[in-house]
């Protein structure tokens, strides 16, 4: 069986503690540090070189977000990174993700639901809270009222049928859901993803959803 190696950066050290507790009861799953802000987050990521990164946004000295966009950035690692937020804390997640964040999970999450979104995060997919999922979607549309030309060639690279996929991705359907709607084998699904990613230098299906609603290939309903 393969560890995930995990890393808790947040500076409350309850909460460190709380999922350290959570976390280490899986068997599959080990955390391998605590860092108390941003920077100790950076820095223990080189050291310890976990899988994944569990980011709080608000820390001293330097925020997750900034702390995201260090780690995922074309110099950075290849940790993923799984943001923690609460209700009031919305309008941070839409410039997380696009700093390179792999999706965002609630600080009141159950056990099971932490230890399912670590898994995810890991395995290289997307983890979009679904209870908040809406009002990420309003963010998008907010601040991609015109989307820019640059991103909109860049779709051009896309065969019709990726273009068809990348859309659906989008849309939050896992590959299994994509390939029912567009009667493919899921293989064939989760190949059309690894090509969509590599022809639009993305890192994951959370990227590849912030570049679909920015370009406009997709719009929220009502919106």
């Amino acid at each position: 069986m393969t560890t995930i190696r995990v890393l808790i950066a947040d500076d409350q050290m309850m909460v460190r503690q709380g999922f350290t507790v959570l976390l280490n009861a899986e068997p599959d799953i080990e955390v391998v540090g605590q860092a108390v802000d941003g920077l100790d987050a950076v820095a223990q990521v080189g050291q310890l070189a976990p899988d994944v990164v569990l980011m709080d946004v608000r820390m001293p000295r330097l925020g997750g977000i900034e702390a995201t966009r260090r780690l995922t950035g074309p110099d950075g690692s290849t940790v993923k990174v799984l943001v923690l937020t609460t209700f009031d804390l919305d309008e941070y997640v839409y410039e997380a993700l696009r700093a390179g964040a792999s999706g965002f999970l609630l600080k009141d999450a159950s056990a099971d639901e932490l230890a399912h979104a670590v898994r995810v995060v890991a395995a290289g997919d997307a983890l979009l809270a679904p209870n908040v999922t809406k009002r990420l979607i309003a963010e998008f549309s907010r601040v991609t009222s015109s989307p820019r030309t640059p991103l909109k060639e860049r779709v051009g690279a896309l065969t019709e049928r990726e273009t068809e996929v990348l859309s659906l991705v989008a849309q939050g359907l896992t590959n299994g859901e994509i390939a029912e709607r567009l009667v493919l084998a899921e293989q064939t699904v989760k190949s059309h993803v690894g090509r969509i990613l590599h022809k639009l230098g993305l890192r994951d299906r959370t990227q590849a959803t912030v570049f679909a609603y920015e370009t406009g290939l997709v719009r929220p309903a009502g919106y």
